[in-house]
């Protein structure tokens, strides 16, 4: 091949990968980007990346044209002799010792000031939150308040909020990429992290990830950071540090037009009047879910949907009543207050933090059940349950295992964000988690269903659950808000 046909290829294969930069450029939806920080801690760590992303060109601008530069001035000519040999220049060498020495310290400087900065105590007067990362989940204890909960913070813009890091097995690491910072996360020891939340970034939500490889689910291993205003996170510690109740009903009344919404739904997820199912989608989405009452069959063989407790309004962002107070829909009861239990609205919750992990394909559930929330507290508070969970209000859940699941019903993931809070979810996540997310530690406890760690079906001598138990557990769950 000449060499100006293979000028002419490669500049071909430039223009096509130049193109292909600037169409991914173009798109403005980059929800984990670390380069549109929001936070103090964050804007420190882009400045240090600005300024070392400087430093660095300008230095590989002035080495490849001194390159290219000798490179074309010194090259090899026709009817050329031998070039007169030298050996060593005093000169040269200390120049070129000298220049990167003074390189290194425009770069040791900020960095080394960016990381007493970072490594710096929170300021007095933080928000304490102590943070555990599990196999595979996260854990949230806010110790100021008494409130403990599991893969969703909710934290108030403007103030600095003081994370300490342990872990509760091997090393994970925290990381909300957009609020700044990454930490280890390790065994015998605890690691800070600080970062104030920009005030203009209230009633958002943020995507959280472990990003030290911990396991064979460690791609699963997430978690939602909720930044709300004062008043509203003054009211969501209000509702959290009351136990969790419920009102038990039989089962759902649909409001007028005979659909019970479901907790959350993602975008293009439909409810058809009539379907009652969390059957996959042909490109293997989310289920779909449907509210109707026992005994209708789901058309052309789909799998069932679990019904929920009654709602009294038939908005995806409503909340129930906790403890005799109707939480928050944005009114304030008295000046500069809002009633306790806010619950951030779930129809505002955008598409990136909705989950859209499909279901395995061979995981089935009984049709037609409507779950009793009275039964299912009886049934989880002498199940297996009991002995990984615990629910303030029920004296017979008391296990620090797994999850708190004291106000589990208002959260808007499950296992880990690995799938959307909703009934359906919630009822195949019961029955066989296994199957749900690799190698949890939660044990199978659908009866019949094959549990890979005892490599044996489940049975009831070994604790297995019917179908209409785990209906049962679910209105149960899916009540406590």
């Amino acid at each position: 091949m000449k060499g100006s046909d293979r000028l002419r290829r490669l500049a071909c294969y430039a223009v096509i990968a130049a193109l292909a930069v600037a169409a991914v450029s173009c798109n403005e939806a980059h929800p984990n980007t670390t380069l549109v920080p929001h936070s103090d801690f964050g804007r420190e760590i882009d400045f240090l990346w600005n300024r070392l992303l400087l430093l660095g060109t300008i230095v590989f601008i002035l080495v490849e044209g001194a390159l290219v530069y000798v490179v074309f001035k010194y090259r090899r000519r026709e009817n050329q002799g031998t070039p007169p040999q030298t050996h060593g220049s005093t000169k040269l060498e200390i120049a070129w010792t000298l220049i990167p020495a003074v390189i290194l310290v425009f770069i040791a400087v900020p960095t080394v000031k960016t990381i007493f900065i970072t490594q710096a105590q929170a300021a007095p007067g933080s928000l304490n939150i102590d943070v555990t990362g599990h196999q595979w989940w996260w854990e949230f204890r806010y110790p100021e308040y008494g409130v403990t909960t599991a893969n969703e913070i909710y934290i108030p813009v403007g103030r600095t909020v003081n994370f300490r890091l342990r872990s509760a097995d091997v090393i994970h690491s925290f990381w909300t990429p957009q609020l700044g910072g990454k930490r280890d996360v390790v065994t015998n020891r605890t690691n800070y992290l600080w970062y104030t939340p920009d005030s203009s970034i209230a009633s958002s939500v943020w995507n959280g990830f472990c990003a030290e490889y911990c396991g064979s689910s460690h791609a699963n291993m997430r978690f939602r950071v909720f930044t709300v205003t004062q008043a509203q996170f003054d009211s969501w510690i209000a509702g959290q540090k009351m136990p969790a109740r419920f009102g038990a009903v039989a089962g759902p009344t649909p409001p007028a037009g005979g659909q019970i919404p479901p907790p959350m739904e993602a975008p293009g997820m439909s409810v058809p009047a009539g379907a009652n199912a969390p059957s996959q989608t042909a490109q293997g989405a989310a289920p779909r879910i449907a509210r109707q009452s026992s005994g209708t069959q789901a058309p052309g063989g789909a799998q069932p949907a679990i019904p929920r407790p009654q709602t009294p309004a038939a908005n995806p962002g409503a909340q129930t009543s906790v403890g005799g107070v109707t939480p928050s829909t944005g009114a304030a009861s008295i000046p500069g207050a809002l009633p306790a239990g806010y619950i951030f609205p779930r129809a505002n919750i955008p598409d990136y933090a909705i989950p859209h992990t499909p279901i395995p394909a061979d995981l089935k559930f009984t049709a037609g059940l409507t779950g009793s929330a009275a039964r299912g507290k009886q049934v989880f508070s002498g199940a297996a349950c009991i002995g990984c969970h615990s629910i303030a209000g029920n004296p017979a859940a008391m296990g620090v295992l797994g999850p708190n699941l004291t106000h589990v019903g208002s959260r808007s993931i499950i296992a880990a964000g690995r799938y959307p809070n909703t009934a359906a979810y919630l009822a195949l996540w019961i029955k066989n988690a296994r199957k749900m997310k690799p190698d949890v530690l939660m044990p199978t406890l659908g009866m019949d269903e094959y549990d890979p760690v005892l490599k044996a079906k489940v049975t009831s001598a070994n604790g297995g659950l019917t179908d209409q138990q785990i209906a049962d557990i679910v209105a149960y769950l899916t009540a406590l808000k």
